[in-house]
This record gives C-alpha cells, sequence and structure tokens, in this order.
C-alpha cells in the first residue's frame, strides 16, 4: 500500500511525531494509517521504558482557575532538559492537561491521568509523548483547591505555581494576586498555626531541642526554650502570621483585614521545581 506526502502531514498532525518518524512509520505499515498511528504509540511506550531510569528535573508548573473562579489546580509536567520544558508544544501540552484537570476535577492525581481525551487517557497520552520528543516525561502533581474565590499565580518561567482560596466572591484582584505571590515567596506550612499537623509542630520542637541540647542550654530548660523557638517559627509557617513581603510592618492577615475584616484565606496549593 502506498502513501503520499498528504498521508505524512496527517499523521503528523494527528500523533505530533517528527515528518521522519511519521514516514518511517507509514512505510512499516505500508501505508496502512491506523497501523501507523499504533507504531509511533508503541515507539512511545518503548522509548518510556527506555529512559524510566532517568532522572525529569526540569519542566513546566501551571496553575489556572475556571471561569467562575471557584475551582483553581496546578499541574506539573516533569521532562529531562530545560530546553523542552521551554518548547511551545511542551507547555501546550501541560495546559491541555491543566484544562482537563479544570473541567473534570479529578480527586486526584490518578484520576487525572485517567482521563480522557481524544479516546486516549492522559497518562498513555504523556507516555506516547516520550516517544516523540526523546525525553523522560514524567506528570508528577496535581493541586486543587475549592473556594468562593480562588486566585492563581505563575512566577515567570513556568517553575513556581500557586493558588489560594478565599471565603467571600468577589474579591479584590490585587489582594488576591498579593496573597498568591506571597504563598509562592514564603513558601508558608498552612494558612494558619491551628491547621498545622500536629506532627510536623512535633518535630520542629525535637529540632529545637536538640540544638539547644548541642549549645549546652540545661536540660530542664529545653522544652521552655523550644517552644520560644517554636512560637517564632509559626510567625514563618504560618501564612497569615507570616510579614507581608510589600509591608515589612504588617502581617499578612493585617493587610487583608485592611481590606475587608471578614475575608479569610481557606486554603492554598505551591508547587516549585526546585523545591
Amino acid at each position: 500500500m502506498s502513501f503520499t506526502t498528504a498521508d505524512v502531514v496527517k499523521l503528523r498532525k494527528s500523533t505530533g511525531a517528527g515528518m521522519m518518524d511519521c514516514k518511517n512509520a507509514l512505510t512499516e505499515a505500508d501505508g496502512d494509517f491506523d497501523r501507523a498511528v499504533e507504531i509511533i504509540r508503541e515507539r512511545g511506550k518503548l522509548v518510556a521504558s527506555k529512559r524510566a531510569d532517568r532522572d525529569a528535573t526540569e519542566g513546566a508548573v501551571l496553575a489556572k482557575v475556571t471561569a467562575d473562579h471557584k475551582f483553581g489546580a496546578i499541574v506539573v509536567l516533569n521532562c529531562e532538559t530545560d530546553f523542552v520544558a521551554k518548547n511551545e508544544k511542551f507547555i501546550a501540552f501541560t495546559t491541555q492537561i491543566l484544562d482537563a484537570a479544570l473541567a473534570n476535577k479529578p480527586a486526584d492525581l490518578n484520576e487525572l491521568k485517567a482521563i480522557v481525551l481524544d479516546g486516549r487517557s492522559i497518562g498513555e497520552q504523556v507516555t506516547e509523548q516520550v516517544g516523540i520528543i526523546g525525553e523522560k516525561l514524567d506528570l508528577s502533581f496535581y493541586g486543587k483547591v475549592e473556594a468562593e474565590t480562588v486566585v492563581p499565580y505563575i512566577h515567570p518561567g513556568n517553575k513556581l505555581a500557586t493558588i489560594v482560596g478565599f471565603n467571600k466572591a468577589g474579591i479584590d484582584v490585587q489582594l488576591g494576586k498579593d496573597v498568591a505571590m506571597q504563598v509562592a515567596a514564603m513558601s508558608p506550612v498552612a494558612v494558619n498555626r491551628e491547621s498545622i499537623p500536629q506532627q510536623v509542630i512535633d518535630k520542629e520542637m525535637e529540632i529545637a531541642r536538640e540544638k539547644f541540647r548541642l549549645e549546652g542550654k540545661a536540660e530542664a530548660m529545653l522544652d521552655k526554650i523550644a517552644m520560644g523557638a517554636v512560637q517564632k517559627w509559626f510567625s514563618e509557617a504560618a501564612l497569615l502570621e507570616q510579614t507581608f513581603v510589600k509591608d515589612g510592618k504588617i502581617s499578612v492577615k493585617q493587610y487583608i483585614n485592611q481590606n475587608d475584616k471578614n475575608l479569610d484565606v481557606t486554603g492554598f496549593e505551591r508547587y516549585a521545581l526546585d523545591a
């Protein structure tokens, strides 16, 4: 079965593979278009298995919210090199995954990977892209926030993104962006000290005790001194207690309440490639 240049172009548009890869696939398939598509997909699985032990530490970190601003998501698609991470098609593919997350609101990463687009799951499409791009890819993170208002922030370069939820609709746009950027810059552990898991607090106490023990502090005083250190840590770990980065004289909570005394942060997600 013969094939034409138009068939090669059609296969390229259908799969995203390079022209030579498409030509070779059609040749191997004796011009059978459907079989050529399968060959390209099979090649993706083969390349994926060969590159399974590679490190995929680069990638795109993207955040977005639904049109009503009540649901936001972050997705992270990793690759091996910064060259691929900056590629328009790679970013577009990551955006397609993010849009699917917003449309379907999956509960977790596995549900996101199982979403079917164009007849194939997102997980399968990631594997196929490995064969097309030639690098290991990994859909490694999915975070979501639902609230009356959700605000996204993507730091220039697509290496860091945040989403922050608020308890009221129609909030000031600049305020929302400021808080989302605060989360990006200061990497809080939780919204407030009450929502920090006890095991995390216990770990900080343990670290503080050991620090002061090594400094020669009296054993009987360790708990009291460590608690003082943990209190200071709360002001760094709890978002609302952090010093507001745009005004070092007030806390984030004070900044929010200057705008609306009843406004509060309900939750956030943050992801940084270098974290």
